[in-house]
């Protein structure tokens, strides 16, 4: 197969997604890269003269990568993920209003173009959880304990563009991270940004049926193949508090391979964009592997694992 994968700068030397590139290419596929932080586009051709099979996307929030494949989703290419489903968990601000209208345990969200609108959440709101709508990896993300610290920190607030600010969700301080590839689940613990002095080694965790069964649900509702999940167990149950599409992978096993083989498989199988599924056309993925055990569930056909070969 032929595949073009879009890599920001920060990536181009980045396990995730280099060493699927190796792997695809040991495979004998052949894999183009383009570097759109890198590179002068020319946006009129460069997607009209593709002859990929599919187009991948690994790029921080804004990046210029999400353009150039919203362009090849467009002229008909088959995009890993879905661009229009990658753009709408990119903004924070949007996916929560998405989740939470489909019903997915997300927690009440706010948004403001500046930081200083912030001060008409209501008291009994806090503490809050303020942070950029377009922010990844943990980035300027705040816990904010009462209107008070929020008024000091407009200045330091003021560069950041939309905010999103949401009521705290009591936990333990550790999140768990559950990712999406193959038709699979694989969950890890790892330390909370909200808590940095919070001793934690990053490890795989078991995975419950109902965290499995939330995320899988997290990929119907976006539309999302690739993908990861931030959980907080709070006194409630489980909850939502970010998804990222083509993450880390990290813990996950052998996660070279199994990426670049569910790669292979949606490029093979393709997709319908999201914007023209019926909500009840996908069902979830339903394979949970947590602690070397998966759950027996239906993956989405797009999702099934590909063969093992020399020549996947």
């Amino acid at each position: 197969m032929k595949l073009c994968f879009l890599l920001e700068e920060q990536y181009r030397h980045d396990g995730m997604p280099v060493e699927v590139i190796r792997q695809l290419t040991s495979w004998g596929h052949q894999v183009d890269v383009l570097r759109p932080g890198g590179s002068l586009l020319r946006m009129t051709e460069a997607v009209q003269a593709s002859t990929h099979d599919a187009w991948v996307l690994k790029t921080v929030s804004g990046g210029p990568g999400l353009t150039l494949l919203e362009a090849a989703a467009s002229a008909g290419m088959t995009t890993v993920n879905d661009a229009r489903s990658i753009r709408g968990v990119r903004d924070k601000a949007l996916a929560a209003a998405i989740g939470r209208s489909r019903g997915l345990p997300l927690p009440q969200t706010y948004a403001a173009a500046r930081p200083e609108l912030l001060a008409e959440i209501p008291a009994s709101e806090y503490p809050l959880v303020v942070k950029p709508a377009d922010g990844s990896a943990g980035r300027a993300v705040h816990l904010v304990s009462s209107p008070d610290r929020l008024a000091t920190m407009v200045p330091e607030l003021g560069g950041e563009g939309m905010l999103i600010a949401q009521p705290y969700v009591a936990n333990s301080g550790v999140d768990v991270k559950v990712y999406s590839v193959g038709g699979e689940l694989y969950a890890t613990e790892r330390r909370s940004p909200l808590h940095p002095h919070r001793a934690v080694r990053e490890r795989r965790v078991p995975l419950s049926a109902e965290v499995a069964a939330m995320v899988a649900e997290v990929g119907v509702v976006y539309g999302l193949d690739l993908y990861g999940v931030d959980v907080v167990l709070g006194p409630d149950g489980p909850v939502v508090v970010d998804v990222n599409d083509f993450p880390s992978f990290r813990q996950v096993p052998d996660a070279a391979a199994r990426v670049a083989r569910a790669v292979l498989g949606l490029a093979r199988h393709g997709r319908p964009s999201a914007a023209a599924e019926a909500p009840s056309a996908r069902p979830p993925q339903q394979r949970a592997a947590a602690g070397g055990a998966p759950l027996a569930l239906r993956p989405h056909p797009a999702q099934l694992p590909v063969a093992m070969g020399e020549n996947v």
